[in-house]
């Protein structure tokens, strides 16, 4: 019977080719810009460290100045979202969380001594050694350098799978070298690749561009007089402190004033822990407030990834609004094809009056009707996702090249497609379908 019903349903579009033309095109214009935005939404709400939401906590502290002069970068909740040297070293002292990092993104020159590979300007990621473990970074090969490394000059590096493909053609490098503006670093670990989307363990170069496939330990920022590749802020006031003039003297000044270029990240899987921590970082900022480092009261957040990233505004309002404007643009897309479908049924009125006359059920009519709503919502469904991906197209020609690398459908967001387009067709179907098999056998005979 449902095959039977589906070769009615086939016949019945193509004896009308220009109306269901219509019908199919107004639901694939409305589904494809419905999951254009949907889909924009899906890849900037995506959470790579869901698993971990209530282990780990971004940390920030009301550390700007109360000055006119201060240029410190806050977030929604009034916080600067980075914190000094200072502080981030103070709050490494601490063991009570299972794991704890700081770190920040540096830049440099990337070659081999042998020059087999084309020297390139890759991004690098300076952190201590739980980076790996906090964010649950499995090894291919080697280890994480030594917790010493944290606090001494190392020459070590730990490479992502990616890199070490590229450089080395994914063979267990440990023990080699690389060179990062021509000085010479040992490869300790292989780890796989980390590169949420968006990368919510660093936001502070907006959603996506916080991944990187080289590791560094945090202890080399001394030797190397290491300055952050992005954002740093600073909020010093006082009438008898300047900025030195020269280099030396001007790096240790960053290091010890209110100068915000780090994030630190906490694993704290208990509630016991958790409070251990804000004591320690109360007491912490209480102390420090008392010599003047710390000039505003004593305010914190502890934010799980997924508080992470709406405090960050990683999904915009705008966002949101347009999804809905998109979805409501639908919705009068469905409106236009129930009139285009009524219009269709009611020529065809007599025809299902014969049926009724020759003993077909009003179920059998009203399912009949409906399946070719079911078939035009497919046909509109295959046409919306060529739509959408032209769509997502002109999308990728808006935004920044980090974020147009991933803005792209994946078999979630194509089913999704396909599914809205058809329960829309069918939504647009159910009162045409049943004002057919209302039709009078009788009325239509008569007519005849």
């Amino acid at each position: 019977m449902f095959a039977y019903y589906m070769h009615l349903a086939w016949r019945s579009v193509k004896r009308t080719p220009v109306i269901s033309s219509l019908m199919i095109l107004t639901l694939a214009v409305g589904v494809a810009v419905s999951m254009t935005m949907v889909t924009l939404q899906h890849v900037m709400s995506n959470n790579g460290l869901a698993e971990q939401n209530n282990r780990i906590y971004a940390l920030q502290l009301n550390s700007a100045s109360t000055g006119p002069a201060s240029s410190t970068n806050t977030l929604k909740n009034g916080l600067p979202y980075l914190l000094s040297y200072r502080t981030a070293m103070a709050l490494l002292d601490s063991n009570i969380p299972e794991h704890q990092i700081a770190m920040h993104r540096w830049a440099a020159a990337v070659s081999l001594q042998d020059n087999r590979v084309k020297p390139s300007k890759e991004v690098i990621r300076v952190t201590t050694k739980d980076f790996f473990a906090l964010f649950g970074v499995p090894f291919i090969y080697g280890k994480v350098w030594d917790k010493q490394a944290d606090y001494d000059a190392q020459y070590q590096v730990v490479l992502d799978r990616p890199t070490n493909e590229r450089l080395f053609n994914g063979e267990n490098s440990v023990g080699r070298s690389i060179q990062l503006n021509g000085k010479p670093y040992q490869i300790v670990g292989i780890v796989e690749e980390f590169a949420p989307q968006p990368s919510v363990q660093d936001l502070s170069q907006g959603a996506f561009g916080g991944n990187a496939g080289i590791y560094l330990p945090f202890g080399l920022h001394r030797a190397l007089s290491m300055m952050p590749y992005g954002t740093m802020s600073c909020s010093i006031t006082g009438d008898n402190i300047q900025f030195p003039t020269d280099p030396v003297e001007q790096y240790n000044f960053i290091l010890q004033n209110r100068c915000f270029w780090l994030q630190y990240w906490a694993e704290l899987p208990t509630a016991q822990s958790k409070t251990a921590f804000v004591d320690y970082v109360t007491g912490y900022y209480e102390e420090q407030r008392k010599n003047d480092f710390f000039e505003r009261e004593f305010k914190y957040a502890l934010s799980t990834p997924s508080e992470w990233l709406e405090l960050n505004g990683v999904v915009s309002n705008d966002t949101r609004v347009m999804t809905w404007m998109a979805l409501t643009f639908l919705v009068v897309c469905i409106i236009n094809s129930i009139a285009l479908l009524l219009a269709k049924l009611l020529r065809q009125s007599s025809e299902a009056g014969v049926r009724r006359a020759l003993g077909a059920s009003r179920s059998a009519i009203f399912s009949q009707n409906l399946l070719e709503s079911g078939l035009i919502g497919i046909l509109g469904g295959v046409l919306g996702i060529g739509f959408s991906q032209l769509g997502l197209g002109f999308v990728r020609m808006l935004v920044s090249r980090d974020e147009a690398q991933v803005v792209y459908s994946d078999a979630y967001t194509i089913a999704i497609t396909v599914l809205l387009a058809l329960l829309a067709s069918m939504l647009a179907g159910c009162y045409p379908a049943w004002r057919i098999s209302k039709t009078s056998p009788a009325q239509s005979l008569k007519s005849q």
